[in-house]
């Protein structure tokens, strides 16, 4: 589940995405159903999936009305089936079906996160490399983003600018180069946080290790240079392989002996699930 400390942060967006749906007032429900009406529905997979979202499903209705009960049945992580009932809920009709929309999109989209994230690492199985994220997420998403990617088997990457450095090209350039850069950032960075260096080819990579760059980033390098910058590296520092990476060519890339693999398109270019709440 979400830590304790996102929480705030995630109740403030369901309650934007529950204001921005319903309104002034869901005037369909109000013209065709009496107030007080009971209603029982349910959750249910129309396809296979790796579910990913459950508890924030459970939340829109929690802040919705607190007097609707959720079941959910099946946990984050889990891969349900076509037909699957993810969850129950009880409760006034009118609440089942102002939060209905605003449940299903987070649930729909989070799950299609952890589905792609399960495909990449089950591409990976058997290698040493981890897959993870990165900040190419949907603007206001994510934390739910980066959750759905650790329930589909992946890794976090920093959450955001301030969690972690990593000195990219542009920083290179402004700053005077990469030893520059790593020596500016080791005497102003705090102590706790590691320093991450984008390299683009093998003369870029001895620099940042000589610098002292405790992660290399390989950007867009083939096969061939990532074998080699690995072997250069030889353990003194973790390796990153970026760019170029889909489900056809990640194996070759984990293959290679990289620590990590970043994909963006596990949070800009994932497809929603198909997921359905009915009435029963």
């Amino acid at each position: 589940m979400l830590t304790a400390m996102l929480a705030p942060k995630v109740d403030r967006l369901l309650r934007t995405a529950l204001e921005e749906d319903i309104g002034s007032g869901d005037v369909t429900t109000a013209a065709t159903i009496a107030p007080g009406t009971p209603a029982r529905a349910q959750l249910v997979a129309k396809e296979d999936f790796v579910l990913a979202g459950i508890g924030v499903a459970r939340r829109v209705f929690e802040l919705l009305d607190p007097q609707v009960a959720f079941e959910g049945l099946i946990a984050d992580g889990q891969t349900v089936r076509r037909g699957e009932v993810l969850a129950w809920l009880k409760g006034d009709a009118a609440s089942l079906l102002q939060g209905e929309r605003v449940a299903l999109n987070l649930l729909q989209r989070l799950s299609g996160v952890a589905t792609l994230t399960a495909a990449f690492v089950r591409e990976t199985a058997g290698t040493g490399a981890t897959i993870v994220d990165t900040r190419k997420t949907t603007p206001g998403l994510r934390a739910l983003e980066k959750y759905a990617v650790r329930a589909g088997g992946g890794g976090n990457h920093r959450m955001a600018l301030y969690d972690g450095v990593l000195i990219k090209e542009n920083h290179v350039a402004a700053a005077g180069g990469i030893t520059a850069a790593v020596t500016r950032a080791r005497r102003h960075a705090p102590h706790t946080l590691k320093i991450e260096v984008e390299v683009r080819d093998l003369a870029e990579v001895k620099e940042a290790l000589t610098a002292g760059a405790d992660i290399l980033l390989l950007d867009n390098m083939d096969l061939k240079q990532l074998h080699a910058a690995v072997e250069l590296v030889g353990g003194r520092a973790v390796t990153e392989a970026s760019g170029g990476v889909n489900l056809d060519t990640v194996r070759a890339i984990a293959e290679t002996g990289v620590d990590l693999i970043s994909v963006g398109a596990l949070t800009h270019s994932y497809r929603s699930v198909d997921i359905s709440m009915l009435f029963t």
